[in-house]
């Protein structure tokens, strides 16, 4: 894809005008009384960025301002060698970034197990977002054992025979290893007629990550849209994650315009920081 410089600087722009606008200002210069003071860290889910190379997507991040990333496979190759895991991850490092997570990865089959983990652990992933088959956890809980990399189960919503829902990853992994949690996904999670925020409250002692997103109708059928422009509620689910202190990433993931995502990845992140600089 070409990338060009110029334009990429004035659509990057979009992001940081929400910002500034008269519905993220508190015109009296002051937080509001009951603004809670944890701090959010907004990062980006790779997948957002799956029709741009790896070189492209580094120089997208580091002009929004974007530090913690998980690499969906477009941009770390389940068929890489070991040596070429390293080198992307000793790149991404070199480039100032946090390559933190992996995913969503699929386990399917028993092999998956091993052939995933040794993956993440030879990348330097701290944690798999992963989906795996309910069979397979007590051979996970195990490799989350061996390796210390935690897993952060996806829900995928009204579609997913699986993991639908935020509750039915909890209750599969409640009893299993604690490094083994919870990624909730915010607009599947609405598409199935659920409160993000109320779900993200019920599950906050194993939630490790987390893909922010909008949708335009609470419906299965529900697309994925610029964040600010749909039907979610995201300063409630903002005020929700400050309260619990949660302290992993926020995985912006714009799934809209696979080919041209860089107008409204820039739109949704400067909607989100305008949020949390209001609340």
């Amino acid at each position: 894809m070409n990338l060009s410089r110029k334009s990429f600087i004035k659509t990057a722009g979009l992001g940081a005008v929400a910002i500034g606008t008269s519905s993220f200002v508190n015109t009296s210069g002051k937080k509001k009384e009951n603004a809670l003071d944890h701090q959010l860290t907004i990062g980006l889910a790779s997948y957002t960025l799956r029709k741009y190379s790896l070189d492209e997507l580094i120089e997208i991040v580091q002009r929004l301002g974007i530090k913690d990333l998980a690499f969906k496979s477009f941009h770390l190759p389940y068929e890489s060698t070991d040596e070429e895991l390293r080198y992307i991850r000793d790149k991404v490092k070199a480039r100032g970034l946090n390559l933190y997570g992996g995913g969503v990865i699929y386990f399917k089959k028993p092999e998956d197990v091993e052939t995933y983990f040794n993956y993440a652990k030879t990348a330097g992933l701290k944690m798999i977002i992963g989906a795996p088959n309910h069979e397979l956890l007590p051979a996970i809980e195990k490799k989350v054992k061996e390796t210390d990399i935690k897993l952060a189960i996806h829900n995928h919503g009204p579609e997913d025979d699986i993991f639908p829902s935020p509750k039915s990853v909890y209750d599969k992994i409640v009893d299993l290893d604690e490094r083994i949690g919870l990624c909730i996904d915010t607009g599947h999670t609405f598409r199935l007629n659920l409160d993000p925020a109320a779900e993200l409250k019920k599950f906050k002692d194993r939630l490790y990550d987390v893909h922010i997103k909008d949708i335009d109708e609470q419906i299965p059928e529900g697309k994925n849209v610029e964040i600010g422009r749909g039907k979610m509620d995201i300063p409630s689910i903002m005020r929700a994650l400050k309260e619990i202190k949660y302290s992993g990433i926020l995985g912006i993931e714009y799934e809209k315009d696979g080919n041209q995502a860089i107008s409204g990845l820039s739109e949704s992140i400067g909607y989100v920081r305008g949020i949390l600089r209001m609340i």
